[in-house]
Order: C-alpha cells, then structure tokens, then sequence
C-alpha cells in the first residue's frame, strides 16, 4: 500500500531532522563502513595460517595444549582480519561531555542522554 503525499512529505522532513540533529546517530548506523586496511587483513590471514599450522602440529604430536593455543591463535587472526576499521580520533579528557558551567559532566550514560534530550526538547541544542 503506497503511501499518500501528506505521509511522503511527512517521512521526508523525519528524515531531514534526523541527517540535521543527530548526525553521530547517522554516521554510526550507516551501512558504509569505510576504508578497507589491507594490511590489517594480511597480517589477520597470516596470523591465521600460523595458528592452523599450530592446530595441525599439536594433532600430529598428539599434544592437546598446542592444538587449542594454535586454535586460539588462529580465531585471533580471523578475527583481526574481519575487525572493523578504527577510526583515527583519540577520546581525552578536553573532549568529554561539559554542563552548561563548563564543567565535565559527571554521571551515567543514562543521565547524559536524558540531558541532551531535555536540551533538545528546550531548543537549546
């Protein structure tokens, strides 16, 4: 069932507030996940390599602590290979949520989103 133009404009301004007002939200849930780091991906393959060959040794010298070091070696690698990018920004204390005063804001998670909401509520963000 299509959706009639009153409810088109409204989805299409829900959109717009969301790109304008939470675009940490946006670039968090978005489907690109950037650059590939290939050498972060052949480091994880060789790695990987390395803790099958581990795994195979411990089997044929009948050796079951080399072959579960050699399969965590090798979940280690793939997991590497597979690993998100990282972004480049650092998090230091000048860059903590501040109060209005200046402060750094101090609390849970919880009290820092009901904060920002309240402000948004009150047009002040």
């Amino acid at each position: 069932m299509p959706l009639s133009e009153q409810e088109q404009r409204l989805l299409e301004e829900m959109e717009r507030s969301l790109y304008q007002n939470d675009a940490d939200f946006v670039a968090t849930v978005s489907p690109r996940r950037g650059r590939t780091n290939y050498t972060l991906l052949v480091v994880g393959i060789l790695i990987a390599i390395v803790g099958i060959a581990a795994l195979v040794g411990g089997v044929i010298v009948h050796q079951p602590i080399v072959g579960v070091i050699g399969f965590a070696i090798m979940f280690g690698g793939v997991l590497l290979a597979v690993a998100p990018p990282r972004r480049a920004t650092g998090f230091s204390a000048q860059d903590a949520p501040r109060t209005s005063s200046g402060a750094p804001k101090s609390g849970s998670f919880m009290q820092g989103l009901n904060e920002r909401w309240d402000r948004r509520q009150d047009g002040r963000d």
